[in-house]
């Protein structure tokens, strides 16, 4: 993971490198291996509700800061707006299901969770996005059937352990704060349309680097953080 201030220095040190392993005949560049060893451990960051017209700021803010995150989409925004869904893949983000409608899901029958979970696994898919191997259900809310049905569809449950309340008009500040909270393998949750989480997302690289931890993907296996695969 790397921050704005390590940027200038990055063309000058592949060419002294260049220059230093010329003669030699071994270039080689050694910066993902030194970024990989800074990482002592990987947190989730992840966004609900999106994507909107927020997204390609969102997107653009955590590329700049070399900072990749889960996004859980809703279905119906996936096919209102299925062109901001290929760029979150594009940009090297993994794309989760967040229901269609975000309903109070423990509220409905099973074929209603069903409808829910399926028409979005379909959405996602349509808009580029591949098929999600992760739900966050709405609001947190859960129970036996919702579990059932999103084992129907390979799906993995998602929540978080720290609540950046951005939903609920937390400041810059705040939001910042509660990233600085975040323990190896533990989750965020943020959301894609609040102007102050866009507005955090430099400081909170600048906070995970000091801490030497780096944004890593939920793993469908133990719903914890872990180091970026290809996959």
């Amino acid at each position: 993971m790397s921050t704005g201030r390590g940027h200038p220095l990055r063309p000058l040190t592949t060419a002294l490198a260049a220059v230093a392993l010329a003669a030699t005949g071994t270039l080689a560049l050694h910066t993902a291996p030194a970024q990989a060893a800074t990482c002592n451990g990987y947190v989730g960051l992840t966004f609900d509700d999106g994507p909107s017209g927020n997204t390609p700021a969102l997107l653009g803010a955590l590329k700049q800061n070399g900072l990749r995150a889960t996004m859980f989409n809703e279905g119906r925004y996936a096919a209102a707006y299925p062109a901001q869904v290929k760029p979150q893949v594009a940009a090297g983000m993994w794309v989760g299901n967040h229901s269609y409608t975000h309903p109070h899901l423990t509220q409905l029958g099973q074929a209603q969770i069903d409808s829910e979970i399926s028409r979005t696994q379909q959405a996602v898919a349509a808009s580029g996005g591949g098929t999600p191997r992760l739900f966050r259900p709405p609001y947190g809310e859960t129970n036996a059937t919702v579990k059932a049905v999103e084992a129907k569809y390979g799906l993995t449950e998602i929540l978080w352990n720290v609540d950046s309340q951005d939903w609920n008009g937390a400041s810059t500040d705040a939001i910042v704060a509660a990233a600085g909270r975040l323990t190896n393998g533990q989750v965020i949750l943020m959301h894609d349309w609040p102007a102050n989480t866009v507005t955090a997302i430099p400081r909170i690289a600048q906070g995970l680097a000091a801490r030497s931890l780096c944004a890593g993907m939920i793993s469908p296996q133990t719903g914890r953080a872990v180091p970026p695969t290809a996959a």
